[in-house]
């Protein structure tokens, strides 16, 4: 099917540039997610695509994408200057979409309905680590994430990138007190803490499992790795200090589908 192209005005693009930045995300409620694969996730998720941006010369990187034309989502085509302007990638694959960002449900009223395990990430930093960490709870099976006050924030461009759209099939529920609200947690889970140093080695839990995991530099503060049923620790055989946190994560989410 032909595409019928939109004109994209400067005003289009500036607030575009603007999404870089978390504060303007969050009002105008949209953001952008770059590259065949993740666009891919998008359109088969429930997410909603407020526009289609496309480099007419990155044809090649576009043979297997499957999409259908719709009045209802605008394409717009950008030359390699503008794309610039707005893209993450050095050597972009052409592709990209705007994003609505969907309202998260209520904690409360999630958890017990919720079918699968559940990932905890407390003051998460880095956002390629978030999300890789979304990544793999997607491959494990996990039903969605609660992410911490102070975290980055899941819809950063690296954060998506990194997720390759696995962010679209997952609930997200960010900026959460889990001094709050891990006790409500513990009555519908099975809450596993993550620590470096303390610990049982990772096992099958028969119940539905909260896997709580740490601020990659300084892990859980003893306050709420007290709080778990019980406390996690990947046993290492060498003198390297640490596994890097998505490491771990896999790690632990890899047992936690085991029953």
């Amino acid at each position: 099917m032909e595409i019928n192209y939109q004109n994209i005005s400067q005003t289009q693009l500036k607030k575009w540039a603007r999404l870089s930045d978390v504060k303007v995300r969050r009002e105008e409620g949209i953001f952008l997610a770059e590259g065949v694969k993740v666009v891919q996730e998008l359109i088969a998720s429930t997410y909603q695509i407020k526009a289609l941006l496309l480099m007419p010369e990155k044809t090649t990187h576009r043979e297997n994408f499957k999409f259908h034309p719709s009045q209802n989502v605008p394409v717009y085509q950008l030359t390699r200057s503008q794309w610039q302007k707005i893209g993450q990638d050095r050597e972009p694959e052409g592709i990209m979409a705007v994003v609505s960002i969907k309202q998260p449900p209520d904690t409360t009223a999630w958890l017990p309905q919720t079918p699968g395990n559940i990932l905890i990430l407390h003051e998460i930093n880095n956002p390629r680590n978030l999300g890789a960490i979304m990544r793999s709870a997607h491959w494990f099976g996990f039903s969605g994430i609660i992410i911490s006050t102070n975290s980055a924030d899941y819809t950063n461009p690296k954060a998506v990138r990194a997720s390759m759209g696995s962010l679209f099939h997952l609930t997200i529920i960010p900026e959460i007190d889990l001094s709050v609200v891990l006790s409500e947690i513990k009555k519908h889970f099975f809450l596993v803490g993550s620590d470096v140093r303390e610990g049982l080695e990772p096992h099958p839990v028969i119940k539905k499992t909260a896997l709580l995991l740490g601020n990659e530099s300084h892990g859980l503060p003893p306050s709420l790795l007290k709080t778990a049923h019980e406390q996690w620790s990947i046993p290492g055989r060498s003198k390297v200090d640490s596994l890097s946190l998505t490491q771990a994560a896999a790690i632990m989410m890899y047992e936690c589908t085991k029953k």
